[in-house]
């Protein structure tokens, strides 16, 4: 029992070892301590780490919620018409 318990606690040293390395002396201002990894530029915009992501891309997620937003407001429209739900809005006349 006392073998488990001390490789338990050799285990727990072992991994809060390097936690305990940071001193947090190296903040630029109280609160902000981060700092690249070596190798790695202080800013990424304009790197080649710099995603660059596609407007067209971003804009995929705005088009399908105004889509799902039009889809609910035919649903609700029909269900106050007829008192009866129906979610395929292919079967909802108009």
């Amino acid at each position: 029992m006392r073998k488990t318990i001390g490789v338990a606690m050799l285990f727990a040293a072992a991994f809060a070892g390097p936690a305990l390395a940071y001193d947090g002396q190296t903040c630029k201002a109280p609160g902000n301590c981060w700092e690249p990894k070596p190798g790695f530029p202080e800013k990424v915009a304009g790197t080649k780490y710099d995603p660059k992501h596609d407007p067209r891309e971003i804009s995929k997620q705005a088009e399908s919620i105004k889509q799902m937003e039009e889809r609910n407001r035919k649903r609700v429209e029909n269900f106050k018409k007829t008192g009866k739900f129906e979610y395929d809005v292919a079967k909802i006349s108009n």
